[in-house]
This record gives C-alpha cells, sequence and structure tokens, in this order.
C-alpha cells in the first residue's frame, strides 16, 4: 500500500472539464488498496465544493479526502501564529468560512489586525491594497494562502494569489513568506500525519507545478511526480533548478509507470 497526493488544478481537471484517465487512475488506485489525497492550492472554493465537484466527476470520495490552502491557513493561525487576535482577509467567502469554523476572530478594520491573510481575491481593489498596506506600517504580521502566480483553466490561465502577493511586495519591499498551503512544510505535515496517517517514503506527490507541488513534495521527502497537464511544459521543467523524480504527460500514464517500476 502507499499513499498518493494529487493536486487537483491543472492534474485532476482543467476548469469544468476532466482530463483524460483522470477517474480511471484514482479507480486503479483505490481497487488496489492505496490511499489517495487532493490538495488544492485554490482557495475560492471550499472542501464541500471541491468534494462536490469530484462527486461530479464520478470520484467516489469523502470531503476528508480533500485538503485545502484555506483549511491549511486555518490551522496555521490556530496553532502557529503569534497574537493572532484580530485577522483581516483578503480573499473570498469560502476562505471566511473556513476561518470562521475555526473560531478565528476576523476585523475590519486592517488598523486592528494583528494578522492578515493574503489570498486570491477576484474583487481586489486599490482600497484593498492600501488597507494592506496600513495594516503593515501598523505592525500587523502576514501569512498567504498560497504562493500561485496564476490559476490553470480550461484554455489557459488566471491570476492568482501570487499575483496580490506581488502587488503588496510592490508597496512595502517585502516579501510574504508564511505560507498556508503549497509548498509548505505545514501542509505537507497536515495530509502525511492527519490524513494518510503514512510516512513520507511511501507516498507521492504527483502535480503540474514545479514551484509549489514538487517543491513541496521535495521539501517533504516525498517520490514526485511532474505531470505536463497543467502549468508546467517540458521546456520549463528542463530549465528549471526544482526536479522532480519523474515526469509523465499526464495523470493517465500513472497506472502504466507504477507497473514498470514495482
Amino acid at each position: 500500500m502507499a499513499g498518493y497526493i494529487f493536486d487537483l488544478d491543472g492534474t485532476i481537471y482543467l476548469g469544468d472539464k476532466l482530463i483524460d484517465g483522470a477517474l480511471e487512475t484514482y479507480n486503479y488506485l483505490i481497487s488496489n488498496g492505496h490511499k489517495v489525497v487532493f490538495v488544492t492550492n485554490k482557495p475560492i472554493a471550499s472542501q464541500e465544493d471541491y468534494h462536490a465537484k469530484l462527486t461530479k466527476f464520478g470520484f467516489d470520495v469523502t470531503v476528508n479526502q480533500i485538503v485545502n490552502s484555506s483549511y491549511a491557513t486555518a490551522i496555521y493561525l490556530t496553532k502557529y501564529a503569534e497574537s493572532a487576535d484580530q485577522v483581516y482577509v483578503i480573499g473570498e467567502q469560502p476562505l471566511i468560512d473556513e476561518l470562521n469554523q475555526a473560531n478565528i476572530s476576523m476585523t475590519n478594520n486592517p488598523l486592528d489586525a494583528d494578522y492578515v491573510v493574503v489570498s486570491w481575491d477576484r474583487q481586489f481593489t486599490y482600497d484593498k491594497l492600501n488597507n494592506m498596506y496600513q495594516a503593515w506600517k501598523n505592525g500587523a504580521k502576514f501569512v498567504a494562502t498560497n504562493p500561485d502566480r496564476t490559476c490553470p483553466v480550461d484554455g489557459g490561465e488566471v491570476p492568482d494569489c501570487g499575483s496580490i502577493m506581488g502587488a503588496f511586495t510592490a508597496a512595502t519591499g517585502q516579501e510574504i513568506t508564511e505560507i498556508g498551503g503549497k509548498p509548505s512544510r505545514l501542509m505537507a505535515d497536515l495530509v502525511l500525519e492527519e490524513v494518510l496517517q503514512m510516512p513520507a517514503n511511501e507516498c507521492f506527490m504527483i502535480g503540474d507545478r514545479l514551484e509549489t507541488d514538487i517543491l513541496m513534495g521535495n521539501n517533504a521527502n516525498l517520490t514526485t511526480i511532474l505531470v505536463l497537464s497543467g502549468v508546467t511544459t517540458e521546456e520549463m521543467a528542463k530549465e528549471s533548478t526544482i526536479k522532480s523524480n519523474y515526469t509523465l504527460s499526464s495523470v493517465k500514464e500513472l497506472h502504466e509507470f507504477l507497473e514498470k517500476i514495482n
């Protein structure tokens, strides 16, 4: 038995289009007694939303098999953040709901904030950027849900949380270094210890992004498999200093690949 950690966007599906072979690969792993968990940095939907989407695609999954960056960020604030008494949020309702479920106190006044959570916000404005800046000037600490610059969708990519982090850096000259989702060790430990309950050397990380999926897997001593069905191209993989253990065109090839190496 092994553990398999799959990214979602760009690995299992692109937007509302399932990647060819993804469902068959999942069913193959489950029928052979392996454990599977899905991890996503996308903070604009809840775990229940992802569960509904995967179920619609035909996956027989539970909500507990899905870990998103909003949940990981809530864990960071409750377990590891110092003095996170009042939190100001740049993000959408699913993130706010996740923080509410974790009983995290939030404020609408950036000057009252001990912490600012920065996330993907499709209603991001100059006023929100200014609020981030004023909170920073007032001594607030920052954590981001995920560092992805873009999110892969059917037909291309759209700006993600990393672009908003970039606006913060341009204004302040400082980077947000604390991350809830991939590639943070927090996310890896959550998946390994709480969901899979397996050691890293018995688990695989499969994803389409080198700087999040593969980097997290490498740092956590997982066996990493890059798939070229999302953001990363073969040329990008060759030029990057972040290297996966293996590279496949898509998850459709995973079944045959596993039979070769086992």
